[in-house]
């Protein structure tokens, strides 16, 4: 019974070219429709995510799908499809790592709905979705969400290697200079680093005392960006 279960409900002519009625399409666009918003859902669980996204999300199940069902071993419509698709540029920000996951999943969920797999679509979509959201909620690297970008402008005169090291030492748990950068025609040094208070109150103690050493000059703290590894 189970071994019926998972098996194709599209048959299969003499040619071996599958055969598609009307109702095993509406069975598998629902499917496919179905899983698409079950997948942005999922993805949209404590992840910043945009509208559009969402919305491409929920329909790329059904349209690629559709185009599967339409090319049906028909090599004159693959062909052309494939064509088709080569005249489009894709043209997106970059966003989480974890984005292309959720496209290939919608891509998976409308290619197996497209075969008449649905038992196998619907597990393999809920399953992937019940682990998105079970990683999604384990503290891994949770203490990389306290590391801040501090930027501070100090006159050329400066030695900045070692200027603020004592300041660093007593008020940060870690701290990396990951840019050096002249401005002002080269009277002035811009010093990015990578910086991890040991309490808040700390991080206004160290602004302060920064602002003695440089004179003054512009000083601001910042939420760390996303990491370029982590970007499509």
């Amino acid at each position: 019974m189970l071994d019926n279960l998972y098996t194709t409900i599209l048959d299969t002519a003499a040619d071996g070219s599958t055969v598609l009625t009307g109702s095993d399409f509406v069975i598998c666009t629902l499917t496919a429709v179905a899983l698409g918003l079950i997948i942005a859902a999922s993805f949209r669980f404590k992840h910043k995510m945009t509208k559009g996204f969402m919305t491409t999300l929920a329909l790329l199940p059904a349209v690629v799908e559709v185009v599967i069902l339409m090319v049906n071993g028909n090599l004159g419509t693959g062909v052309a499809v494939m064509g088709a698709f080569s005249l489009v540029r894709f043209r997106s920000v970059p966003g989480a790592a974890k984005d292309i996951c959720a496209i290939f999943l919608a891509m998976a969920a409308g290619l197996a709905s497209a075969t008449g797999y649905i038992a196998i679509a619907f597990t393999f979509t809920i399953l992937v979705c019940i682990l998105n959201i079970i990683y999604t909620c384990l503290p891994i690297e949770e203490g990389k969400d306290d590391e801040k970008l501090l930027r501070v402008t100090i006159p050329e005169g400066l030695d900045y290697n070692s200027i603020f090291d004592d300041l660093f030492e007593k008020y940060l748990t870690t701290s990396t200079l990951d840019a050096v950068k002249t401005t002002n025609m080269g009277s002035l040094f811009k010093l990015d680093y990578s910086i991890k208070a040991k309490s808040p109150d700390d991080e206004r103690k160290l602004i302060d005392e920064i602002r003695t050493r440089n004179g003054n000059l512009e000083i601001s703290v910042l939420r760390k960006p996303t990491s370029v590894k982590e970007e499509l």
